[in-house]
């Protein structure tokens, strides 16, 4: 499976993309929302975990963006800061799962084998 992570928390971004590698999968990092979008279109990814918290273009406004082009793509927000708002608006917009920092790593294993349940 090839996966995108979106983060602009560089160390996050890193540590979640080399333990999608151990798993065997492939992993595409980028910084920011706007960076998320054009690898989107290059890499053409079978996920991407998202931050929603993320200076300029956040992960709600990437996650609407994603949604008018690749409506079923799976999501998984990965967040430690965002609001409840944030997260009600994410699973309106259907991300297919919500991860807390700094739970993300005892989480990954789990989502990555949820999705790929969904792909089979």
């Amino acid at each position: 499976m090839k996966i995108l992570i979106v983060d602009d928390e560089v160390h996050v971004a890193k540590v979640l993309a080399d333990s999608v590698r151990l798993q065997g999968h492939e992993a595409f990092v980028a910084g920011g929302g706007e960076e998320g979008l054009a690898l989107l279109d290059q890499k053409r990814p079978d996920a991407v975990f998202l931050d929603i918290v993320m200076p300029g273009m956040g992960g709600i406004e990437v996650l609407r963006r994603i949604r008018e082009v690749y409506p079923a793509l799976p999501v998984i927000v990965i967040t430690g800061h965002a609001s409840t708002a944030e997260i009600e608006e994410a699973k309106r917009l259907g991300v297919t799962d919500c991860v807390q920092k700094p739970f993300v790593l005892n989480q990954l294993s789990q989502a990555l084998g949820r999705l790929s349940a969904e792909a089979n």
